[in-house]
């Protein structure tokens, strides 16, 4: 599925529209990226580079579930990860790349089975794109910086954001927070 967002459909008013068609845009809208649900969204070929890990690098330093779920999209088994019931306060990290993406303090036991975060640390360390695998419509998760699947989000989080980030403990690493 191709990330990029039509414009026009989210352009609201004939003033924006005929400001674009003034700026010489008339036939085509084509933007670098599109803010969108709170995470950017980018046209495949503007993408910024991603980081290359060649395979026999990242099979030499994760394990089978970790290489599974982060490069296959996998999902590991509901209550068996390692940070499912991990309440130490510190950041976790994607396991690929080392991208800071949630808080301790945005974590919370929505007995789902998977660590769950209300919010991740800056809205440009994940992406979020439409996902219709397995005959469900949900939104997945991945790390910006190295697309490794992290997850899925959803839309029945505590408040404020109302968001339940569910992420796989296989995606994620942990720094302790140092007192």
């Amino acid at each position: 599925m191709n990330k990029a967002l039509c414009l026009p459909r989210l352009l609201k008013s004939t003033c924006q529209i005929n400001l674009l068609n003034k700026l010489g845009n008339t036939t085509s809208i084509q933007p670098k990226c599109l803010l969108y649900n709170s995470s950017i969204i980018y046209k495949s070929q503007d993408k910024p580079p991603t980081p290359t890990f060649k395979k026999e690098d990242l099979k030499s330093r994760l394990s089978p579930i970790q290489l599974h779920v982060t490069q296959e999209k996998g999902t590991e088994r509901p209550f068996t990860g390692k940070y499912n019931d991990h309440n130490k306060k510190g950041t976790y990290t994607c396991v690929v790349c080392s991208s800071k993406l949630f808080q301790s303090g945005n974590k919370f036991d929505a007995g789902c089975g998977w660590p769950s975060f209300s919010d991740v640390i800056d809205t440009n360390c994940v992406t979020q794109t439409h996902d219709f695998s397995h005959g469900m419509a949900r939104t997945e998760v991945t790390c910006s910086k190295c697309e490794s699947h992290l997850g899925h989000v959803f839309n029945d989080g505590p408040r404020p954001t109302g968001q339940r980030f569910c992420i796989n403990s296989a995606s994620l690493s942990f720094n302790k927070e140092e007192n």
